[in-house]
């Protein structure tokens, strides 16, 4: 991990240190438009408290993580595509794909999506 959750671009998007094409704001969440985008619609529900990863979330964080999921869909039916579909994921650590440890949620939508979303060898747990 190349960044503290205190000094990663999402922090700065936060303060508004750096522009970002914002969709939704209140007091617990930042939503923006990725600017390396997957899909057609691609955006990121971020929480304003600081999590580094998946593995840091907190028993008292459960509602702040349930609200990213909430401000997601209500940006799907806002913007269209809730009832087309749409994937929401987070990614976890480096074999996850993470690459800003800043907790994070990804929204990809206005096309199909495939499952798996890799085409590599599955390893069964």
């Amino acid at each position: 991990m190349s960044e503290t959750v205190s000094e990663t671009i999402f922090t700065k998007i936060i303060n508004k240190e750096i522009p970002a094409d914002i969709l939704y704001e209140d007091e617990l969440a930042l939503a923006f438009s990725d600017i390396n985008p997957q899909a057609p619609i691609h955006f990121l529900v971020i929480p304003k408290k600081p999590i580094t990863t998946i593995n840091d979330i907190e028993e008292d964080d459960k509602v702040l993580v349930g609200h990213l999921y909430w401000v997601a869909a209500q940006l799907a039916e806002k913007h269209g595509f809730a009832q087309e579909g749409y994937r929401a994921v987070m990614n976890c650590n480096e074999n996850g794909g993470q690459t800003v440890y800043h907790l994070h949620l990804h929204v990809l939508a206005g096309k199909a999506m495939g499952w798996p979303p890799y085409q590599d060898k599955l390893k069964t747990l």
